[in-house]
């Protein structure tokens, strides 16, 4: 086989150009910080890089489901907290109207004009909302859970699928409301038709406070029970937080692994890479004979 000047001027260009193509790719990554500028440099290291991409995506999401959750659960436990304050003083006014004995209708008629208006105020905190929704009305799509004026529920309970669910993790939801019958019992013999009775009750029927007693000590203990729910989900909310910031962290590294460059031993490469490269330029230069008189010494 005849080995031509051709041959060899060709076989060392390509040489050449190998070792440049080395030292500009060692470059661009300096210049970027990146081991990954197009997908053919690491066809695995770019499938990685998506799927790490990916998943910080979905960790993206549940951390704006977790913080709709936490601020669901926070309004709704506020609320409850400030309608069993409310109710509480309901119990107060009913204990008194038992225990006025003989009292003039007057007094009992201001008893019931206070109970009248709490109930008022337990009906416009149930229909407390969030972010147009309200908080004790289910998946419904209504302004409102219950009725200013009649105290009807118009929410949507009981029906299958109809809990306002948040997606915190790739494996776990948790539910974030309570819907009014849940919390305040069921419709037509809830809290506010409760009240409601008590305020005819201290005028009309005096006799009949002592089961509304009883009644509103139940309806208290539903809520508590209600307070204690949506705190454990708050909780729990509060631990998934956590662990996706855990998480975020580590894909966040993990995608540094596959796509940063490591600088000390990339700027090491590049060197070692420039001194390969001079050493050719000048090995090529003295194997090429550029004129016929370099060829004939």
């Amino acid at each position: 086989m005849r080995i031509t000047q051709k041959a060899v001027t060709l076989t060392s260009l390509q040489g050449l150009n190998r070792n440049l193509e080395a030292v500009g790719k060692l470059q661009q990554q300096l210049t970027s910080g990146r081991l990954i500028n197009a997908p053919s440099d690491s066809p695995t290291g770019t499938n990685k890089a998506m799927q790490t991409r990916s998943e910080q995506a979905a960790v993206e999401q549940f951390g704006r489901n977790i913080s709709d959750a936490d601020s669901w659960l926070s309004i709704t436990d506020s609320t409850l907290q400030s309608m069993l304050d409310v109710t509480r003083r309901v119990r107060d006014l009913t204990v008194q109207g038992a225990s006025t004995g003989n009292s003039s209708a007057a007094s009992r008629q201001a008893l019931a004009t206070e109970v009248a208006s709490l109930r008022e105020s337990l009906l416009g905190l149930a229909n407390t909302t969030i972010q147009g929704r309200p908080v004790f009305g289910g998946v419904g799509t209504g302004g409102k859970a219950y009725d200013s004026d009649t105290g009807a529920y118009q929410g949507l309970a009981g029906a299958a699928g109809a809990d306002v669910m948040r997606r915190v993790s790739f494996t776990e939801q948790v539910r974030v409301d309570i819907t009014g019958p849940e919390a305040f019992g069921p419709a037509g013999d809830d809290l506010f038709a409760l009240v409601g009775r008590i305020a005819d009750d201290l005028v009309n029927d005096p006799a009949a406070l002592a089961q509304g007693l009883d009644d509103l000590d139940v309806a208290m203990k539903r809520m508590l029970s209600g307070v204690a729910d949506v705190g454990a989900r708050a909780a729990r909310v509060e631990r998934e937080q956590q662990i996706n910031s855990d998480l975020a962290l580590t894909l966040e590294t993990e995608l540094g692994e596959v796509e940063n460059v490591d600088l000390p031993n990339t700027i090491m490469r590049l060197q070692m890479q420039q001194v390969g490269y001079q050493a050719a330029l000048q090995a090529t230069a003295k194997a090429i004979s550029p004129t016929l008189m370099d060829y004939l010494r």
